[in-house]
Parts: structure tokens; sequence; C-alpha cells
């Protein structure tokens, strides 16, 4: 496996301010963001299956699974219990960090939030010339659809409606408002991963905003194959100089290979101070 590509940390984050003041970098937002402020609702999926594994006893295999664990449930339980619990998982809200309200601030095209909780949402609560594209389930819909689009107010609007968005907010795994859209069990994620490789569940307007865009990937783990994949088809098409904040001692081997691949800058320091440094 090659070396991560890798400079000192606050020239990269100096270029990467740059970018993202001038709107040339998309934000993927993780929930390492706003775990910093230790929020009570679960922050990774390992902990999400960990909120499923108090409400029901989990079989061995979908322990330490959200995935897995939401499918079980599902199974089971049928998926108005899956969408009760996850809503209650994320029932309290998390407030938006510094970091959010200053990308809030920026002319963003483009801001990708990879979780359920919805600060980059409300980060851009005074704001009204944006637009969120939510990934769905299809489950029980009756509906041929990916997606959903809510304007600032958070009523459902047509696709047209970003198109003339100054920023489009993009959550692909869904997000608990406005609407409680979760794309969480094995089910939902084997509809979308049968066809993201032919990018129909990305959002054309998504698809659109990303070309010749640099990525700054910060919060976000690529542990689980899952968020590798999903990662991988919202770059598509972009540009060929992305950037992740990470500390490399604490990245796994697959994490390291993906960002290897993805031929992602690793800028090599720890969250909050990095974040720190960008909006000062």
């Amino acid at each position: 496996m090659a070396e991560l590509l890798t400079e000192k940390p606050l020239a990269l984050l100096g270029d990467v301010a740059d970018g993202l003041r001038a709107g040339e970098v998309v934000p993927y937002l993780g929930p390492g963001i706003s775990s910093l402020a230790d929020p009570s609702a679960p922050m990774t999926p390992e902990a999400l299956a960990d909120f499923f594994a108090s409400k029901t006893t989990l079989p061995a295999r979908a322990r330490g699974n959200a995935w897995a664990a939401a499918q079980y449930i599902e199974s089971y339980k049928f998926r108005d219990t899956v969408t009760a619990w996850m809503k209650e998982a994320f029932a309290d809200p998390v407030a938006p960090s510094p970091f959010h309200g200053w990308l809030a601030g920026l002319p963003l095209p483009l801001i990708v939030d990879s979780w359920y909780t919805g600060e980059m949402r409300s980060a851009l609560a005074d704001r009204s010339d944006w637009v969120e594209v939510q990934g769905i389930t299809r489950a029980g819909i009756g509906e041929d659809r990916w997606f959903r689009f809510y304007d600032a107010c958070g009523v459902q609007v047509e696709a047209e409606g970003a198109v003339d968005a100054a920023t489009l907010l993009y959550t692909p795994h869904g997000g608990s408002a406005p609407e409680g859209n979760f794309l969480i069990s094995d089910a939902d994620y084997v509809e979308v991963l049968t066809e993201i490789d032919i990018q129909t569940p990305i959002p054309e307007e998504v698809r659109r905003r990303r070309t010749g865009k640099t990525f700054l990937f910060a919060g976000c783990h690529f542990h689980d194959q899952l968020l590798r994949t999903y990662a991988r088809q919202i770059m598509k098409r972009s540009s060929d100089r992305h950037f992740a904040i990470v500390e490399l001692d604490s990245l796994t081997r697959n994490e390291r290979r993906f960002l290897d691949e993805q031929g992602i800058t690793v800028v090599d320091m720890p969250l909050g101070p990095a974040l720190a440094h960008l909006i000062s």
C-alpha cells in the first residue's frame, strides 16, 4: 500500500480555508464534529447499534452493527418501529458547532452531511436561499424515487427548486428533520447499492455541483465498507485533489487504503484544533 499523501497540516488548512471561502471545496461532514461537544444523541453507527440493543434483544450478528440491527427490527417488529426508534434516538437536538455556523456563512454551492442529526440544517436556519435533498427509504412509500427535496422552511419541493438555490445541502442517509427520513436497514442499502454505480440514487443537482470540486472530509470515519462506498460514489467526477482531517495513528487499515486509493491528502492533526484553525 502506498504511503498516504501528507504535508504540513497548517499549510494544508490554509489551502482548504481559501477553497471553502471561494466555494471550490465541498465540505463532507461527519458526526465526529458534533461529538466533540458530547451530545446525548448516538453519534456513531456503533452507538446507534447500542441504542437499538437497549430497546430489544438483538441476535449476535446484529450487535454492534446499526444496519443489521435495524434490519432485524424491521423484519420482526416492522418498519414503523425502526422509524419510531430512530426518531427517539435523535429526539434531542444537537446544536450546530462553530464550524457548522462558519460554513453557513460561506458561498458554498454544495455541502454533504453524512449523519442524521441535522446540525448543518440548523446552522443554515437564518438563510432562505438553500435547499436540502435527503436520501429516503423506499420501504412502503409506494414511490419510485430515491430522495426528497425540502426548502429552508422544511416544506417538500420539486427537484427543480434546487437548481437556483445558493447552497444545496445533501444528506445522503436521510435526517431526523424535517420529516424523519432514514436510510438505516440493510434492505434500504441493498436497494441503493444495486444502482449507485450508475449514480441513479444520487440527485442530478448534486452530480452537477460536485463536478470539478475538491472535497474536505471532516469528522468522518470510513471503517465500514458502506461508508466508503457512499463517499466514493459521491466524489465521482470531482477534482483530483481532496483532503481529510484525521489523525493517521487512529486509522484502520481499510481507512488508510481508502484514503490512499482516492488520493485524499491527510491533514494529520486532531479534529478540534483543525476546525478552530479553519475558522480563525
